[in-house]
């Protein structure tokens, strides 16, 4: 049991934040230290009485293709994955929902994407309880690969840009290999569609 305090969800707003921003509480607070260069939506949690200070963050990437077709039975290119969710510690309870709530609805406003993925890392042991809690349809497993460090411990994404690095890519650029581990995805239509596919997506 935790002894934080509940949100007070009206004290609290979700707006889009700098991607410097964003990268910089991820590197500060995420087990990865590190996040994409690029992001599709960027969106920030922030209190009322300091508008100015962001909490949390929540970036929004596009995955591989290999992914989106394996997620989604509709256009691969309308799936959007969510790369890297961040609360600053000491936050109430139910702040990353609410933050993953907000964001949500800012990108189903847009109306651009039909499908959003994302993932719980086992090498962390994380099993994904905040996607469950916030009503996210879990798919499974995805097949153990390896998973990718630099020298400072940060975790790298084999995905750069629109490239997807190989395995001899990655290690030419020094990163270090610290084991394979799957991964726990999760899914979240925002457009309702005919058929479904599952898998991992590798």
């Amino acid at each position: 049991m935790t002894d934080k305090p509940l949100m007070n969800k009206a004290d609290y707003f979700v707006d889009d934040v700098a991607l410097s921003t964003a990268r910089q509480l991820i590197a500060k607070h995420h087990y990865a230290h590190g996040s994409a260069n690029t992001a599709t939506y960027r969106h920030g949690l922030f209190h009322k009485d300091n508008p100015i200070q962001c909490l949390g963050a929540a970036i929004w990437i596009p995955p591989t293709k290999g992914a989106a077709i394996a997620s989604y039975d509709g256009d691969w290119r309308k799936v959007l994955s969510l790369s890297r969710l961040v609360i600053v510690p000491g936050m109430p309870q139910n702040s990353a929902s609410f933050l993953i709530g907000r964001s949500i609805k800012r990108i189903k406003v847009d109306g651009k994407y039909e499908c959003l993925i994302t993932y719980a890392d086992e090498w962390r042991n994380h099993e994904g309880k905040i996607y469950q809690a916030t009503n996210w349809e879990y798919l499974g497993k995805t097949a153990a690969e390896p998973t990718f460090t630099d020298v400072e411990g940060r975790l790298v994404a084999r995905k750069a840009g629109p490239h997807t690095r190989t395995y001899d890519e990655m290690r030419a650029l020094g990163y270090t290999n610290i084991g394979k581990y799957a991964k726990h995805k999760y899914r979240l239509i925002l457009k309702e569609h005919k058929s479904i596919k599952r898998g991992d997506g590798k």
